[in-house]
């Protein structure tokens, strides 16, 4: 349990942080260009996805330590395909430029990802 408390003292911050800015940063654009999925849809995503893998990371590393990093690379593989599944709605409406959804999509997916792998790293190296 010390290990999840260790990573929402830090998650929780991040994760605001990140929402409050791309959420001012969308609401200043939103004037010009309509996003097809809003900040929270976006973030409720990528915190969940987070929050559960990390988990699951914790689970493994319990139980078969030496396998931690196969299973964020297994971990990591699922979420994207999960995330894929996730964005098929944007792929299918035929929007004029998805680039600008797919950048307000995977701009945050990549920055949680990458404080996943820091505490993954953190994760497996105290084990």
């Amino acid at each position: 349990m010390n290990k999840v408390v260790d990573f929402l003292k830090y998650f929780v911050p991040f994760s605001i942080v990140l929402l409050v800015t791309q959420y001012f940063i969308m609401q200043s654009l939103s004037a010009q260009l309509v996003f097809f999925y809003s900040v929270w849809s976006i973030y409720i995503f990528n915190i969940l996805a987070t929050f559960l893998v990390y988990l699951f990371l914790i689970y493994v590393n319990k139980v078969f330590p030496t396998y931690t990093g196969f299973a964020f690379l297994g971990a990591s593989f699922f979420r994207m395909m999960v995330a894929i599944i996730f964005l098929i709605p944007l792929i299918k409406a035929g929007v004029k430029d998805p680039i600008i959804d797919l950048g307000a999509f995977f701009i945050p997916y990549f920055l949680f990802l990458l404080f996943e792998t820091y505490f993954t790293v953190r994760l497996i190296n105290k084990g």
